[in-house]
Parts: structure tokens; sequence; C-alpha cells
């Protein structure tokens, strides 16, 4: 499968959250297809160690420490790419979070960091890289780490009510941006990934719940998807010839009970 991205070999992306789960994934496969791969997060040390097990690999990954939600660290992460790398080609915003709230009597705070991560951090590194492409005439591609939650919210689960939210947002503005192109007659494409249950990070504080024995036994039971699952997605998308716009891929494991 990897073979698939020879085209986009030596050229620049940019993965936010590659420090675990998808986004190191994403990072890892783009690394072995032959990109030049910036990895963001902020525990940057976890990056470095994939980038030592990738040197040998025939691309490179460079470790880049920021916080999505801050928009200073967005602009110094692209200006450190322009300056040492080059201009951008690929961008997959996959940083995202999860945090325990609901709706009916939510944590403000909470409410705005799952907002500022997964929909305005986006936003901005969105902006950015679109500026580069322009500038630089790039047929590049844009992709958004959404979740099968951002297509309907099918079941309640417990304490994440803010989440899917924040999912359709993001398949909203990729709709929308995907106009813009079209007025502008801008040759970017942009889409989004919908996984199902994944086996990573965010999903953690869920097989814990303890508020609700039969939904975390459900829980605990439902097939999941790896991340490299995910990753290939993002394989396949860029391997696809330019005039193809993928609009959203929606990956769900086997049997899945939500």
């Amino acid at each position: 499968m990897l073979s698939l991205l020879e085209r986009w070999v030596n050229k620049i992306a940019i993965v936010t959250g590659a420090s675990s789960g998808i986004g190191a994934a994403i990072a890892q496969k783009l690394v072995q297809g032959g990109l030049i791969v910036v990895g963001i997060a902020r525990h940057v040390e976890v990056i470095q160690t994939i980038s030592e097990k990738l040197k040998n690999a025939k691309g490179k990954l460079h470790p880049f420490k920021a916080d999505v939600t801050k928009e200073n660290d967005i602009l110094a992460l692209f200006e450190f790419v322009k300056t040492k790398l080059g201009p951008v080609h690929v961008l997959v915003n996959n940083a995202g979070i999860a945090r325990s709230t609901n709706l009916s009597n939510g944590d403000t705070s909470k409410w705005k960091e799952i907002l500022d991560t997964n929909v305005l951090g986006p936003c901005i590194a969105t902006r950015e890289a679109i500026r580069v492409m322009k500038k630089h005439s790039i047929q590049g591609q844009i992709i958004h780490i959404s979740s099968i939650l951002g297509h309907y919210v099918g079941v309640n689960i417990p304490f994440l009510n803010m989440y899917p939210a924040s999912k359709f947002a993001i398949r909203a503005l990729t709709e929308t941006l995907r106009q813009e192109f079209v007025a502008e007659k801008v040759p970017i494409r942009v889409c989004t990934i919908s996984p199902g249950f994944t086996d990573t990070e965010i999903i953690k504080p869920l097989s814990q719940y303890k508020g609700n024995a039969s939904f975390a036994k459900a829980f605990e039971e439902t097939p999941k998807l790896k991340s490299e699952d995910i990753a290939d997605a993002v394989v396949y998308i860029l391997s696809t010839p330019h005039h193809v716009q993928i609009q959203d891929i929606m990956i769900r494991p086997l049997g899945e009970r939500f």
C-alpha cells in the first residue's frame, strides 16, 4: 500500500496529535511511504522516540512541540516548516480530546477545551496550510479525523456529550471549505475520516465508567478498530488521482455495537 504514496515522496506533511494512537500511526505510515512529516504534540519527546525508530525509513519524522489550542503555537509551527523544510503539501488534523462533562450541568471550561482542540485548532491549522498551498500553487490535501459520532448521536455515551457536537462541526466545516475551494477554483482536496470505536487513549475513560455497569461491560465487549486501520485510510486518500475528491470515509469495526 505504501507504494501508492510515490507521488508524495519528499513532500511535506503535518500531522497533529502525533505522539500516540491514530496520529502516531498516520505519521509512521507517511514516513515509511517517503514523506517528510512534522509530527505535532505537547509531549514532543514521545515523537522523538518514534522518529528514532524510523531513522532508516524512506522519509523522515520531525518532532515539533505545540499545543493546537494556542494560535501562536500553530503559527510558530508553520514558520518552522516554511523556513526549515519547505511548503506543506498535506495536513492531517488528528489532535482531539474528550472530557468528562455533560450538557445539562456541564463544566464550561471543559466545553471550551474540547471546542478549542477539536474545532478551532484544526480551523487555524487549515487556514495556515491553505495560505501556503495557494502561494505555491500546490495541489494539496487536507484531512480531518472526525468520528462516527459526527454523523449521528445514536446512543447516550455517559459524560461524552460535547464530543459529538465538535465532530459534527468538523464535518460541516469540511463541506463548507470544499465549497469555498470550488467557488475559488482552488485545486486543494479536503475530506474527513470518521472512525468508529478505535482502541486509543481517548476512549480509555469510557472503559472505566463506573456509573453504569451494563454500559461499561458492553463497551469492553464491543469490537474496536486499530489505529493502523485509520492510517491505511489516509494512505488510500493520498493514493487517489487528484481529480478524485474523497468526501468522507466512515470506518467501523465489524460487529460494532454502538
